[in-house]
């Protein structure tokens, strides 16, 4: 069994799917997935010309006004007061299309934008930038592209390329360094690209801000030999994880200086979101056992505290109690990672919630009350966000479902509706009146889009196992990349399947065996190990409303019913 390929998203993906639903489609469904493609390759390419064509080389477009915005000082913020006069962009929106570029299939373009950006861009520039956004969207944009440019695709005309987006990635890493020299190893989150960390800057930073920045910089590392990237954000996310709750969970804000928590209260949204995702990805991308251990500790604690039915609120990282009951747009991706962790039940039912949000108002708001269901009176917009299509694409996959495909659709005819503009898609300022606002983010090119071209035409994952950075870029999983797994790691998640003389992995969900009684039986002292199968339900008194919610049983592998009194039926045999 060859650890490597057993962590792989793809191979997840596959092998589950094969429980749920045929995978052969009905000629119906087979022409609406090429109409849908077709649809949201329109899509991108109207957010993409519209750029070149009135922002280009700034960083992103103003649809509404056709003009730009040089926002790579102020990610997420258009205050813009860091920048410097002379400042012309970093063609912000362009990295972030190159890989978007590739999965569409447009070779050419794609050649056209790695040789104008080999060209034409520096990083020594006097501009205040946030280094986590710039690292899932520059950094990771720039990486992702040099080993897609570099690939056996050949996708490159022989001999125009010479590793300048490597040569740039790394240049940017460089830059990045200065913000971890702190006395906890914890990132500051802003850093001038030029002079370094400045005088008097704030040393508050968010948990994701310090603990998703592993797998950019973990690639960087590995494409360039030079092991300072990796180890800065290994150094930082392992300071994080000692600062844990006796309750194994994390505050949203904290002190770079002190290692002292800002905000004890805590969810799996903004914040905190990256932070859990990126546990996950790093193990599938580098194999590390460290990174699958903390993620699986953080998970069950997530689901003990913040899962409620089918929602997740906010609970203090110190007590465990719920502090907000709210769901937030970023929240949409949880089900895509369970996805990747194989809690496809879990996955299903929160989806369908988010699912009624967003037909409830047309769009998914920012934030909405659960306790009072209604909208947060302050937060009502959306900002083309791509974590719920991102979620829509995983569960497809999954489960080959067709309900999914119609999920997206109705995805994109709502952002057709609201927010295709003539010069672009405009963000929502708030969705119970639709009022538009003028801007056109560079992640809506890189993940919207993206994954809904992917719900409708996978065919970018056929030869190659990836995983998707939080910005959406994929990166390669090799197996040279990969840290050897102790052997007795292996069958606490997977099994082995004979076919021939090859042996392929499979999860323990597909095959209805479970590694715990693998590994008592097995031969390994006895060691007892957590079941693959699912992920057990934490509080004791947790009622379900339906058959979904009760997903696997942990011991045996066999589904469990929601019983008339409302407990997961399997319980009461215990």
């Amino acid at each position: 069994m060859t650890p490597h390929k057993s962590r792989t998203w793809a191979l997840v993906l596959l092998m589950i799917s094969s429980i749920f639903f045929d995978p052969s489609m009905s000629k119906h469904w087979a022409a609406k997935r090429r109409l849908m493609r077709e649809k949201v390759r329109g899509m991108f390419y109207h957010a993409y010309e519209n750029y070149i064509n009135h922002a280009f080389p700034h960083d992103e477009l103003k649809p509404l006004t056709k003009t730009f915005t040089d926002s790579l000082g102020e990610l997420g913020n258009l205050k813009l007061e860091h920048l410097p006069q002379d400042y012309n962009g970093s063609a912000l929106t362009l990295i972030e299309s190159l890989s978007s570029l590739v999965i569409l299939g447009n070779n050419t373009e794609f050649e056209r934008a790695v040789l104008w950006l080999s060209e034409s861009i520096r990083f020594d520039v006097d501009a205040r930038i946030n280094l986590f956004e710039c690292n899932i969207r520059v950094l990771g944009g720039l990486v992702s592209a040099h080993i897609l440019a570099t690939d056996s695709a050949n996708r490159l005309i022989k001999g125009h390329y010479k590793n300048q987006l490597l040569i740039l990635a790394e240049d940017l890493g460089r830059r990045f360094l200065p913000a971890f020299d702190t006395p906890t190893g914890l990132p500051y989150a802003w850093i001038n690209l030029k002079y370094g960390v400045m005088k008097k800057e704030t040393t508050e930073t968010s948990t994701s801000g310090c603990g998703s920045l592993i797998l950019e910089m973990g690639a960087l590392s590995r494409l360039t030999g030079d092991p300072r990237f990796e180890a800065a954000a290994l150094r930082a996310l392992r300071k994080l994880w000692s600062m844990r709750s006796s309750l194994n969970l994390f505050g949203t804000t904290l002190d770079v200086v002190t290692g002292e928590w800002i905000e004890h209260s805590s969810g799996i949204g903004a914040g905190v979101d990256s932070f859990y995702e990126y546990l996950f990805k790093a193990h599938i991308l580098f194999g590390k056992e460290e990174y699958w251990r903390m993620f699986h500790t953080a998970y069950l604690a997530v689901q003990k505290y913040f899962r409620h039915g089918p929602w997740y609120h906010d609970a203090d990282m110190r007590t465990g109690k719920a502090t907000y009951w709210q769901l937030t747009s970023l929240q949409a991706f949880w089900p895509g990672l369970q996805v990747l962790v194989g809690d496809i039940s879990a996955a299903n039912s929160s989806h369908r919630e988010f699912f009624n949000v967003w037909k409830k108002f047309g769009l998914l708001p920012e934030r909405y009350l659960l306790d009072h269901q209604m909208i947060h009176p302050t937060e009502k917009y959306y900002p083309l966000r791509p974590e719920f299509a991102e979620s829509t694409f995983y569960l497809y996959q999954a489960t080959k479902d067709p309900w999914y495909l119609e999920v997206g659709e109705s995805i994109i005819d709502s952002l057709c509706l609201y927010t295709k503009v003539e010069g672009g898609f405009a963000s929502i300022r708030d969705v119970t009146t639709m009022q538009l606002e003028d801007h056109q983010h560079s992640f809506f090119l890189a993940e919207t889009c993206k994954y809904l071209y992917l719900l409708f035409d996978d065919s970018f994952l056929v030869d190659e196992n990836y995983i998707f950075t939080t910005e959406g870029h994929p990166l390669p999983v090799l197996s040279d990349w990969h840290e050897r797994l102790p052997e007795a790691y292996i069958p606490t998640n997977w099994t082995s399947v004979k076919s021939g003389r090859q042996t392929r992995p499979a999860s323990a969900m597909s095959l209805q065996v479970c590694p715990a009684t693998t590994l008592n039986s097995g031969g390994h002292g006895g060691q007892k190990a957590e079941s693959a199968c699912h992920v057990l339900d934490a509080r004791s008194d947790h009622r379900c409303f339906s058959d979904e919610e009760c997903g696997v049983d942990a011991t045996n592998c066999r589904r469990r019913s929601c019983s008339i009194p409302g407990y997961c039926g399997l319980w009461l045999l215990t």
